[in-house]
């Protein structure tokens, strides 16, 4: 079994090679003719040297004085390959070193495309720490054998032309030869097998010490606020104390082989110079090629030990290569089409659900997905706003992310104008439709970057009347450096309803013709939304007068919609104006009435902590 786990290893740990030699084969031929010529020079050395202490030092020592002419020559000799060496070294590993990085740039490159393409629903089922460790620990894996591969080829060309000298030299020197190349290739072999295991549970381990720590520092106001500091660094200190025993495996067994194969070519140059002796007595053989042949076996130590060294990187290079193809064959795409809408046109869309429904895919494949939505219809008219109403778990922020082709329906179409979003051209969709999440996102840059997105024709005029929409202008215009503050990752330095607001003036900044907003005003004053709400509906004061779906939960905002869908276990219960469902529909009338009070709840509470510190004074002045 074992055997054959490192057959496979190598098998496989070649092909990925293979592929890394296809995709950059002129780097690759560049970095092989510099070790090529490097591996020549190491045997055209040996000989060289040999020529020195044979023609040159011993009849200097015979005769007690040296020829100057002669002592230059051999000077001169290995000047000259000493410089063709440097020449081979430079580059292969020039060109060792482009190929490999720009291999991690490349597949890098992939994976995060890669990561876009894919639906929420697969990214749902991968911890975020394991895709960083994809696009990061893993490519580095992949790729790198490559630094080492170059002079590993060169190496072998440098072995064959060895064997061909020993031969011509002496048939009893090759056969020394012979026995010391395969005893170091099998070596090599015995130390990838044994490796492989430790590798690649090595490499799974450095992803979920990647994922604990993202999730730590990512949950950090939880991990604070609910006392877990300790938890939370034991859970990491455990996983990370599992890594560092795999890596110490993987040292402890590199500290066992690499002195076998350091040992190995210099027990091969002694049995040179035992067997050279013998056939120099016998007058087989002279000084000369004695000297070079056990010189060739002196240099020869270091470079046979590249073959070990992309041996020895295989499996960690199996292991990363495994996981970057889960992520790269990864399947549940959602590919455009090139329908496109009317980009000129400013008028509201109209926006169309059919008998839509949805289940999330699981995190095992053969189990079942929960169903999320069942056979819902309805439509948002063209300028008209429609709140999405339901207890949690309804499938409200599900509707949401379809309308924006977030996710794809199981069954049932969603249309913008007539038309299915999943025939539309990416940005005919972007530029119709926009989504301001419940959980605001902000990037770690200026205001005016996370407002405008560098998108074309959105200028800092835009930038501000998509503030003003937004109700953010004024609290803008208040920081530091105005469109140009900087508001530190994620949004750290703006409140929760400050950031709710920018990240609705960078939809709006867009001039989207269809507006979803997934309960994105829920973190700012009643009066504050029942402002922006009231902006957004009205194109004559400014408003994008564009049709809207809003997921929403205080009584103030869903009286402001022109229809109510009222949604239950993920099905339409029923629609119609507020006041009417008031009227009809108990379930909805419960739910209503508790999020008010829960509203009312909420602001008593907040009252009575702003007023507390003051009576508390008073009663201390008294």
């Amino acid at each position: 079994m074992a055997s054959g786990t490192s057959r496979e290893v190598l098998g496989r740990g070649l092909a990925v090679l293979g592929r890394a030699i296809r995709e950059q084969p002129r780097i690759f031929a560049v970095a092989v003719a510099g070790s090529v010529l490097f591996g020549l020079m190491v045997v055209a050395s040996a000989f060289v040297v040999g020529r020195v202490v044979g023609e040159v030092v011993v009849p200097a020592v015979a005769s007690g004085s040296v020829g100057t002419g002669a002592l230059a020559l051999a000077a001169a000799a290995l000047l000259g390959i000493s410089v063709l060496r440097v020449v081979g070294i430079f580059g292969r590993r020039l060109g060792a070193g482009y190929m490999q990085y720009r291999l991690q740039a490349d597949y890098r490159r992939r994976v995060t495309r890669r990561y876009l393409e894919l639906p929420l629903s697969w990214h749902h089922r991968h911890a975020t720490g394991t895709l960083l460790s994809n696009a990061n620990s893993d490519v580095e894996a992949a790729w790198h054998p490559i630094a080492p591969l170059p002079f590993a080829v060169g190496t072998l060309v440098m072995l064959v032309g060895a064997v061909a000298a020993l031969f011509v030299t002496d048939w009893a020197l090759a056969l020394v030869g012979l026995a010391v190349f395969p005893a170091l290739f099998a070596l090599n072999v015995a130390y990838s097998r044994r490796m492989a295991p430790r590798q690649a549970r090595a490499q799974r381990l450095r992803a979920e010490v990647s994922g604990i720590a993202h999730e730590s520092f990512d949950g950090a106001l939880v991990v604070k606020t609910m006392g877990r500091e300790a938890q939370e660094t034991g859970r990491f200190a455990d996983r990370a104390g599992e890594l560092r025993d795999a890596l110490i495996s993987v040292g402890r067994l590199r500290g066992i082989f690499d002195p076998m194969l350091e040992t190995l070519p210099s027990l091969g140059t002694l049995a040179v110079l035992v067997v050279g002796a013998y056939r120099l007595r016998q007058g087989a053989i002279d000084v000369t090629e004695l000297v070079s042949v056990a010189f060739l076996f002196t240099v020869l130590a270091f470079p046979v030990r590249a073959i070990g060294w992309v041996l020895a990187e295989l499996p960690r290079s199996v292991a990363g290569w495994d996981r970057l193809r889960r992520v790269l064959d990864a399947t549940g795409e959602m590919p455009y089409g090139e329908s496109r809408l009317d980009a000129a046109s400013s008028a509201p869309a109209t926006l169309t659900f059919t008998d839509v429904g949805f289940a999330y895919e699981p995190a095992e494949a053969h189990l079942p997905g929960a169903q999320v939505l069942g056979e819902v219809s309805f439509t948002v008219p063209a300028g008209r706003t429609v709140a999405l109403v339901g207890p949690t778990g309804a499938g409200k922020s599900t509707v949401a992310a379809l309308a924006v082709r977030l996710m794809d329906p199981r069954s049932g179409a969603v249309r913008i104008d007539g038309v299915d979003v999943r025939e539309l051209a990416v940005d005919s969709l972007a530029g119709t439709a926009a989504l301001v999440a419940q959980v605001p996102f902000i990037f770690d840059d200026t205001v005016r970057a996370n407002v405008s997105l560098d998108r074309p024709g959105v200028d800092d005029e835009a930038v501000w009347a998509a503030l003003r929409l937004a109700e953010a202008d004024a609290f803008i215009a208040a920081l530091p450096d105005g469109l140009d503050t900087m508001v530190g990752e994620r949004g750290a330095s703006l409140s929760g309803g400050q950031r709710q607001r920018l990240t609705l003036a960078r939809a709006l900044a867009g001039r989207p013709r269809l507006l979803v907003l997934d309960d994105a005003t829920s973190a700012v004053d009643p009066r504050v939304e029942a402002a922006i709400l009231a902006g957004l509906r009205s194109a004559e004061a400014g408003g994008p007068g564009a049709s809207i779906l809003v997921v929403a939960y205080r009584r103030a905002t869903i009286a402001l919609a022109d229809e109510v869908v009222y949604l239950e276990q993920g099905r339409v219960v029923a629609r119609g104006t507020h006041a009417t469902l008031l009227a009809t529909v108990p379930g909805y009338t419960d739910l209503v009435t508790a999020y008010e009070q829960a509203e009312v709840d909420h602001d008593r509470q907040r009252t009575y902590d702003e007023v507390t510190p003051l009576t508390s004074g008073l009663e201390v002045d008294r």
